[in-house]
């Protein structure tokens, strides 16, 4: 019995390190291969794993749960945009091991899909030469973790690679019976409450508001490592969490691990180096902090995602 129950502490602290890597430090490169919780470990594939770019072949459409209309390569597999290129003019930064995670879909020898305006499809010139596929101008990859048709694991990776709609940008399922969500920008998650930013407060200095003005709370019980919400049920009706957005409308925050957390209950939270993060019905106008020190467990969130503990 000694022998089991040592081998068994033995494999909890393994599980217990191998979580605490998951949201570890990282530079820009290191981000990108970063998972976000609720779906399998992502490891950057080896050097010798990597292939050439094929070609999209005839795009379709997948209608994603969470997601909505989900542009895919003629294989089924979803094709994801990167935020750090540009579309206007159109140019690839994914270059190296980004290239070997993020595969290219190379230019030519594709159909736009169903529905789909066949102008919005086009290419540009790679820094090796290559012709990369472009869809409103913004390069086309698919990624490596994707096994299979309808797999979406690269939706939101380290806060900068999002799946495709149809019209080019970033995939997002409209509430029923309307359009994109108020104060949503274009192409961004739904739900989503615009870019996080920073605003002052005379007591607790620069602290992280949604954008609506809110402010932005932290859970003391919730752990960064592994990334997990300890606030349900109840819990979450008086903290609502704060739904994915585009780090590219972030202003004055941290980037480091700006990830999106698959929540058991469904709901997907946005989190600022790995925290999640919460607004509080009790705020019930932009600058109020009524939720400050509530509990001695909810504390706002200074610029660089730590807690602020002033009351």
């Amino acid at each position: 019995m000694g022998i089991k129950r040592g081998t068994t502490l033995a494999t909890a602290v393994i599980a217990v390190a191998l979580a605490a890597t998951a949201c570890g430090p990282t530079d820009d490169k290191a981000a990108d291969y970063v998972k976000p919780a609720g779906a399998a470990d992502y490891q950057a594939p080896a050097a010798d794993g990597a292939s050439a770019a094929k070609p999209g072949g005839q795009l379709a459409t997948d209608e994603n749960a969470q997601l909505g209309p989900v542009l895919t390569d003629g294989a089924g597999l979803t094709l994801y945009r990167f935020d750090k290129d540009t579309a206007k003019p159109p140019k690839s930064n994914c270059d190296g091991d980004c290239a070997k995670a993020w595969p290219v879909v190379a230019a030519g020898d594709v159909t736009a899909a169903a529905g789909m305006d066949p102008a919005l499809l086009g290419e540009v010139v790679r820094s090796d030469g290559t012709k990369q596929l472009t869809v409103a101008g913004w390069p086309a990859y698919r990624f490596a973790k994707d096994a299979k048709a309808g797999d979406v694991n690269g939706q939101g990776v380290g806060g900068v690679w999002f799946a495709f709609g149809p019209d080019g940008k970033k995939a997002a399922k409209a509430a029923p019976g309307a359009g994109a969500p108020a104060g949503a920008g274009a192409g961004e998650p739904a739900g989503a409450s615009g870019g996080l930013s920073v605003a002052k407060d005379p007591k607790l200095g620069d602290h992280i508001v949604d954008g609506k003005g809110m402010t932005v709370y932290r859970f003391k019980p919730d752990t960064a490592w592994p990334m997990e919400s300890k606030c349900t049920g109840d819990c979450v009706a008086k903290w609502p969490v704060v739904p994915p957005v585009d780090k590219a409308l972030a202003k004055g925050i941290t980037e480091r691990n700006y990830l999106v957390l698959d929540r058991p209950d469904g709901k997907k939270q946005q989190t600022v180096d790995c925290w999640p993060v919460y607004t509080f019905t009790g705020d019930k106008k932009p600058g109020d902090v009524n939720g400050q020190g509530v509990g001695g467990t909810w504390y706002a969130v200074s610029p660089d995602g730590k807690l602020i503990t002033v009351q």
